[in-house]
């Protein structure tokens, strides 16, 4: 076992959505270690927020259990090029599908890219994410928040839309809720609600889709060492980040990775409508 970081960490401000390649220190996405056993041979997944964090692990993870990868992000290039490094490094196609989530048509374009490079959709994880951290109710923008709900959950609802008609019986859709869809975080209002939201979709979507033999599941991280963190709260809860869950630290992305692969695979032919805790020991029940 790994002995990973824990706080405190550095003063790191950052703009957003932040940059993986500027953080202290720098995430784990499994580059160097996870190993991959073809549980996902000839797949296709398309990944949105896949540029770093969650979504670079979970990139890295399909591309070394045999699955090409579509990679949607906002605008972080570099991050973004080094996913597709990796990727391509393991031996698979990978697309990079730029801008907001927030649009209506690229949500539609996408999802359109996807399938006109690889034919179909098998595997549809929705993972982006848009948070800020306000103290006052006042302090929220009325444009922020519909920013945070376009991007978080209506973005969800069209890509699943959209995706449907082009994934195949057996097709997983998994969702990125949080453990503050059980235990909101008043600092994160905007965000806590729409991964509240996140988690019902989820659950009223697989039983809509049961007859269709498509599964959609939603895992839901505690506090994982992304690039949102540094760019998003204020430096005090940067530096004790993940501080006061049971394992005292934060958890890294390749940590997070694994319930994805297990979610996108055929091993997972009869998990659907449940959502899953990364949380380092947090309780959600």
């Amino acid at each position: 076992m790994s002995d990973y970081p824990t706080p405190p960490f550095p003063s790191q401000p950052q703009s957003v959505p932040g940059s993986q390649r500027k953080m202290d220190p720098y995430p784990d996405c499994g580059e160097q270690s996870y190993t991959g056993n073809n549980r996902l041979a000839g797949k296709i997944a398309l990944i949105t927020g896949a540029d770093s964090g969650i979504g670079r692990a979970v990139a890295i993870a399909y591309a070394r259990e045999g699955a090409d990868v579509a990679i949607a992000y906002l605008n972080e290039h570099d991050d973004a090029q080094e996913t597709a490094r990796w990727v391509k490094a393991a031996g698979r196609q990978c697309l990079l599908l730029p801008g907001d989530l927030a649009q209506k048509q690229h949500c539609h374009d996408i999802v359109d890219k996807t399938v006109a490079q690889f034919g179909r959709i098998d595997i549809l994880v929705n993972n982006a994410a848009f948070q800020m951290a306000h103290e006052s109710l006042d302090d929220i923008d009325d444009d922020e928040w519909v920013k945070t709900f376009d991007t978080n959950i209506t973005a969800i609802f069209r890509i699943c839309q959209r995706a449907l008609p082009s994934m195949p019986k057996g097709g997983s859709i998994i969702n990125t809720s949080s453990v503050n869809s059980d235990d909101p975080s008043p600092s994160l209002l905007a965000y806590a609600a729409t991964k509240g939201a996140i988690a019902n979709f989820t659950a009223g979507l697989a039983q809509l889709l049961g007859k269709q033999g498509i599964r959609v599941n939603s895992v839901a991280p505690g506090p994982i060492w992304t690039p949102l963190i540094p760019a998003t709260m204020p430096d005090e809860a940067v530096r004790n980040f993940g501080s006061g869950y049971p394992m005292g630290r934060p958890g890294q992305p390749v940590e997070v990775a694994p319930i994805y692969v297990l979610l996108g695979s055929d091993e997972a032919s009869y998990i659907s409508g449940s959502r899953y805790a990364v949380t380092g020991g947090k309780p959600i029940l």
